[in-house]
């Protein structure tokens, strides 16, 4: 990642310096120094403390260039956890991730629907409670919860209003007696991948998340760009029609509204041989629990080789492509990532289209290209993510600024 390793925008000398460890992987208390510009002394306090934590361990060294070969140091990535929430109206999902954010365990329970939000908060307190113990963490060791949903709340949902007035992330805290860091699903699903390694050298990086809506979280030099009220990213709502279907939001012709997954379904069931093929009309009038599950059976009947199902995906697809163009040159993107449960499905025909239109309309493609990629765990990225917020807000706390530096593991296996 590069510019200037002075200017990393941490609160502190010690979360600046336990980011770059983190980042590089590997590195010795020199290239500390190097990437950071605090002096050998500084670095020499900051990782003693940092091991006294428990939160680095040396590694080996790294191969000899001529000198004596240099201590290596990485992230003790068992000296402490996480645990994300992400709620939804189709399931709730839970992971436990390590200090590195690798998932530890995960699970997904049903979903929020017409219980009291007491009791689903009950029940949220339960379950991350047996997370923990089923994966044999001391409880000591778990630094907090972070909670997602939805961009918006949960109470946008129409089913859903009777959440407008209940503060689920300070219900949960007084109930598990951990730390809640709340968010929203796109946001975290790109801090996910930002913790993770996968964003490299991108300075400004943005996932596209489409569950049953559509949602980008945006990342400026490791920091989610959150707007004034924590809905930046809402590509869902870029206008593509100024005359077309009405949005929940109010406006026409949203991005989610002519290519989300709910408008794919209903353009599925108004095909009457379509929706009998994808199984859309149940025998016995049973219905699919979720728009998510209903976009899965169409995505089941296009790989069938169901033309009109394809048709559909593809068109949602070009659509889809459309709006993230919008966002890609209005952010100057270098780096897209494809994430949440719909996209997890039929990312082999969301890919393409996106990476086609970024090719050949992205405004600055003469000068760098934006590199798509589809997330390997699309599926639980917001749960994942929300883990990871825990991790940045209470180990490397962050303010604007500039970017970590580039190549910053250092060469040659480390040796025990």
């Amino acid at each position: 990642m590069g510019g200037s390793a002075r200017s990393i925008p941490h609160t502190t000398s010690r979360a600046a310096v336990l980011d770059v460890i983190r980042a590089a992987g590997t590195i010795s208390r020199v290239g500390l120094v190097e990437a950071t510009g605090f002096t050998g002394g500084t670095i020499s306090t900051i990782v003693r403390g940092l091991i006294d934590d428990g939160l680095v361990l040396e590694t080996g060294r790294a191969e000899s260039t001529g000198g004596k070969p240099r201590v290596l140091l990485r992230l003790d990535q068992e000296s402490r956890y996480a645990v994300g929430v992400h709620i939804d109206p189709i399931g709730i999902t839970y992971a436990l991730t390590d200090l590195t954010g690798a998932v530890v365990s995960r699970m997904t329970r049903a979903g929020v629907r017409d219980e009291a939000p007491a009791e689903i908060t009950a029940r949220m307190s339960q379950q991350v409670n047996a997370l923990v113990e089923g994966a044999g963490v001391e409880r000591g060791r778990v630094l907090g919860v972070g909670l997602v949903t939805p961009t918006g709340g949960l109470h946008q949902q129409p089913s859903l209003r009777h959440w407008a007035d209940y503060s689920v992330a300070e219900e949960l805290e007084g109930a598990i007696g951990l730390p809640v860091v709340p968010g929203n699903d796109a946001t975290a699903a790109a801090l996910g991948e930002y913790w993770s390694g996968v964003v490299g050298g991108s300075s400004i990086f943005a996932a596209v998340y489409m569950g049953t809506g559509v949602g980008a979280g945006v990342l400026v030099n490791g920091i989610p760009y959150q707007g004034a009220s924590g809905n930046a990213g809402e590509i869902g709502h870029v206008c593509l029609d100024v005359d077309g279907p009405l949005c929940w939001c109010g406006g026409r012709g949203c991005a989610e509204a002519v290519a989300g997954p709910a408008a794919v379904v209903a353009d599925a069931r108004a095909d009457a041989a379509l929706a009998r093929s994808a199984d859309l009309t149940r025998e016995g009038g049973r219905t699919w629990p979720s728009v998510a599950a209903e976009f899965t059976a169409v995505v089941r009947a296009a790989r069938r080789g169901e033309p009109t199902a394809r048709a559909l995906l593809d068109r949602s697809a070009r659509h889809l492509a459309a709006a993230v163009r919008t966002l890609a040159n209005l952010m100057d993107l270098d780096l897209l990532v494809l994430t949440g449960p719909s996209l997890a499905v039929a990312g082999s025909v969301y890919l393409p289209a996106i990476r086609r239109e970024l090719d050949r309309a992205f405004f600055a493609r003469a000068t760098h290209p934006v590199e798509v990629r589809l997330s390997t765990s699309a599926a639980t990225a917001p749960a994942i993510g929300a883990a990871t917020m825990v991790l940045q807000s209470q180990l490397v706390p962050m303010r604007p600024g500039l970017r970590l530096p580039e190549n910053l593991s250092e060469s040659g296996a480390a040796r025990g």
